[in-house]
This record gives structure tokens, sequence and C-alpha cells, in this order.
């Protein structure tokens, strides 16, 4: 794992005090005037800053991983240095187990990820009905026995090294007379057969993510799955991630939410200057699991709201039950409430995938400003020009119209289509600015810039777009410029924002 680097600012040098768990590296230094070439992965304070040490302080500390000794009395600035950074309150006493126990989660570099549903082997023996459905599931049909035994396992071992803690998140569904565990093993390293360690975990544990928390050497992790009872077992996905422990999911600060069929949204949220506007940005299709935008949205200084889902191969489009949408406003709005913002003082944004999320719950929220790059709104029609359009390319759209639409065919792809533009139509964009950079022949939604300008016939809305020539992945650069600029010119011209350097 990345190397996890520490600033220190006191009287007394911790690194003579206190020992180090390897891969932590702590500087300590006297006076912090310099601004960094890059912010630290932690940040003590063991006596109050000086005026001058504020800003450097503010650029070199991320969100969430500011911690100040319970002696020190913080002025008004580093007050507001305190609270705009999310920090946190430690006990002298308890520095010395924090270092050895919790600064290995805040490692730099976040990792998650999901077995693809390919890598899924039926254990022999099993002798019921395996349907496949894609990326979607898998679903088992027929009699485990009497007692527990292996029904499945993923191939791909996934390697964990010393001091490292993994999570596992299992999505399913059953029929009541199904039981079932989790199995974790871990292998040696450069062993097939050597085990060094087990773990099981029943219904009652999956109720919450698993970890198994490495203290011994690295290895080889291996997970199966085993069964008991008759009946329909449908296997969704299994996810694993490099855990933060109790700090967060992927970033430091970052949160999870699940809904009661086990579907996760992931946000992280950073206060900036607690300033108008709250830019709220939705990833784009990912299958390396964790947030997308953090640079470009730390850059801004204003508060911001970063949302991922991990749903299908790379996520569904953040369309799902009553309950899943309604969560997602309720994350929004939580924050928008914390802020005293009104809708007026959100932006909403996104690339690719996350236009549509910026697009669809922009309907709810109608904010000041819906900036796009690559913009996507028909995904039934996504689905429809896989087999034409762009051959073997993004085939999770048939996923997502089978999840979503509930099957394949014209009717599945219309409803899917009428999904969004219903509620686009629904929505008062008086006071709303769309500011969209899109790809004269794109392949997957080709006409989604001049259908949306067809549906928004408010009066007072304001359009402005940029096309650029090629398909819908021929020019992200070109893309992301123009979608950066005009970032930066609704906060200068709009909310009198300047991008920080």
């Amino acid at each position: 794992m990345d190397e996890i680097r520490v600033l220190q600012l006191g009287n007394e040098d911790w690194n003579e005090i206190y020992a180090l768990p390897q891969g932590i590296t702590m500087e300590y230094v006297e006076a912090f005037t310099q601004i960094p070439k890059k912010p630290y992965d932690m940040v003590f304070l063991d006596r109050a800053p000086l005026v001058e040490e504020l800003e450097p302080l503010h650029c070199g500390t991320k969100a969430y991983t500011l911690f100040v000794t319970d002696q020190v009395k913080l002025g008004a600035k580093a007050r507001q240095l305190f609270e705009e950074k999310k920090g946190k309150w430690i006990g002298k006493a308890d520095v010395s187990g924090f270092l050895q126990q919790e600064a290995r989660f805040f490692f730099p570099k976040p990792y998650g990820e999901k077995f693809r549903l390919r890598a899924i082997a039926v254990a022999q023996g099993f002798c019921g009905c395996v349907k496949w459905s894609g990326d979607c599931h898998v679903e088992l049909l027929g009699d485990y026995g009497e007692d527990f035994r292996q029904i499945v396992y993923w191939r791909n071992n996934i390697p964990v090294s010393q001091g490292q803690m993994l999570d596992f998140w299992l999505e399913y569904e059953k029929d009541p007379e199904v039981e079932i565990s989790l199995s974790i093993t871990k292998l040696a390293s450069g062993s097939i057969s050597d085990i060094i360690g087990c773990w099981e975990f029943n219904e009652e544990d999956l109720k919450q993510i698993v970890q198994i928390d490495n203290n011994q050497s690295g290895g080889w992790i291996f997970l199966s799955l085993r069964a008991k009872g008759r009946g329909r077992l449908q296997l969704i996905a299994l996810h694993d991630r490099h855990s933060r422990g109790k700090h967060g999911y992927f970033l430091p600060g970052g949160e999870r939410y699940v809904t009661s069929k086990r579907e996760e949204i992931f946000c992280y949220y950073n206060p900036g200057d607690r300033k108008p506007p709250l830019n709220v940005y939705f990833s784009g299709y990912k299958t390396r699991q964790g947030f997308e935008g953090y640079y470009m949205m730390e850059s801004f200084g204003a508060p911001y709201l970063l949302v991922a889902e991990p749903r299908l191969e790379g996520g569904s489009f953040y369309m799902g039950s009553e309950e899943y949408e309604l969560l997602m406003v309720n994350i929004i709005g939580r924050y928008m409430e914390e802020l005293g913002f009104t809708s007026n003082q959100v932006i909403m944004a996104g690339l690719s995938m996350g236009t549509y999320g910026a697009m669809y719950y922009g309907c709810d929220i109608e904010p000041h400003a819906i900036i796009l790059g690559k913009p996507l709104a028909s995904v039934g029609n996504i689905a429809r020009n896989l087999r034409l359009n762009r051959p073997r390319s993004f085939d999770t759209s048939l996923d997502v119209l089978r999840y979503l639409g509930g099957d394949t065919d014209q009717e599945a792809i219309q409803t899917l289509n009428d999904r969004f533009w219903k509620k686009f139509d629904a929505a008062d964009w008086e006071h709303s600015k769309f500011a969209v950079a899109y790809m004269l022949e794109d392949d997957y939604d080709a006409d989604a810039y001049a259908t949306m300008l067809s549906h928004l016939d408010t009066v007072g809305v304001q359009v402005y777009g940029k096309g650029l020539r090629g398909r819908h992945n021929d020019n992200t650069n070109g893309i992301v410029s123009w979608f950066s600029s005009q970032y930066s010119k609704i906060l200068r011209e709009d909310f009198g924002r300047m991008k920080k350097e």
C-alpha cells in the first residue's frame, strides 16, 4: 500500500515520543508557512496554529483528516479551519493508540471493486437450475441440503496485505426457506492450499458490511457461499473494498446509504467555506468503485457533494425504486439544510452517466444550474443503439434496460425513455440554466441535447451548449475542458467565486 504522510505541528517532535507503524511517515515542523505541493493524509495539531500558518494548513489538509489534541485552544480563525475541515478532537493520552490502530485507515488511494458475475462458479454436486441474467444476477433454484455446504465460489482470489482491513458486501435475494453464509478463507502467499485464516458470516452478520482484519502476513483471499434448505437464491453482487474502518467509505468521511433491497448509494460531503453554492457532482460509469470529480470540486473551494453508486457493472444511471430515489433526494436535501441553502444556491453536474443523475434529480431540486458533459437522457435508446451504432460496446446498457425496464423489448425501451422525460417535463426550470457540452455524432444518445431543447419550453430557462465532433468517447478531454471552464464561469459570474490556483 502507498505510504501515509502525516504532518504534525507542536512544541515537541512526536517521532521521538511515539512508535509509528510501518508505512507511515510523520513530518514535524516548528513553523508551517509554506504551502505544500500536495495535501497530507493526516494532520495533527498539538498547539494553536499561528495566523501565517492557517493558509498553508488549509491547502495541506484534507477534510476529515485534521486532529487537534484536547489541550489546544483554538482562536476564531483556527476554529473556522477546524470546522471547514471537519476536524476532530483527540485526547493526548490517546495519540499513541490512535497512531498504532487507526492511522492505517488514512491511506491516500481508495480502492473498491465488484466481482464480475462470470467469476461465479457453481459448486459440483448442485443439481438444481442455474439461470444467468447478464450482469444483473445469477439465480439458483433447487435443493441445497439439510446442512450447510458450498453452493458457489468466486474465481480470482484477491490480495490482502499485512495490517490491511477489507470490507465485503453481498447483494442477494432468496426465499425464506433458504439459509446462507459467506465463507472467507485466507491462503498464504505463494500457496494454493496453505490456509492461515478463516471467517464465517451468517445472515445476521450479512445485514451489515463484514470485515476481515489481516494482522498477519500478506496472502490471498478466497470467497465462497454456503447454503441449506430449498428454494430460490439470487446472487446479485459481491463487493470488496479497502476498508477505512470507522472513518468512512472510499475517502475519509465518505458516507454509505443502503436500501431495504441492499442497494448502495455513496456520498462524500465537503463543507468548503460554507458559502453558496452547494455543488452536487454525480460520478460517471465506473468499474473501479469510488468517487469522481474530487480534485475539480476541491479546486473550487465551495461546498460540494460527490455521489456514486456501484450497481450492475459500473452503475445503473441512479434510477431505482421509490425508496432508492427518495433516499437520493433526501441525501442532497440534508446538506442543503445543513448549509441553509435554497435550490437557487445549488449546482448539479456530471459527465456521461453522471449527467443522467444530475438531470434526473435536478427535476426534484430545480437548482440554479445544471452543468453537463456528454449528456445521456433516453436510457432505453442507449440500449437500442448497441446493436447497430456501437456493437459490443457498453453491454451494460442492456443490463440497465432489463434491470429498470423489466425486459429488453421495444415497450421496455419506450417505458425507460418516458420515465425520464415525464419527470423532466414536470419540473419548473424557470430559474435554472443549463450548460451542456455534447458530441455531435454521439453513438450512445445522439439526440440528448436536441431533445432536451425541445422539452425546455419554460419561460426564463437559459440554455447554452457546445458541440464537439466525434462519438461519445472520442474527445473526453475537450468535453472536460469546456465543462470545467463553464463551471468556473458560472461560479465567478453568478456567485462571485474565483477558482483556487
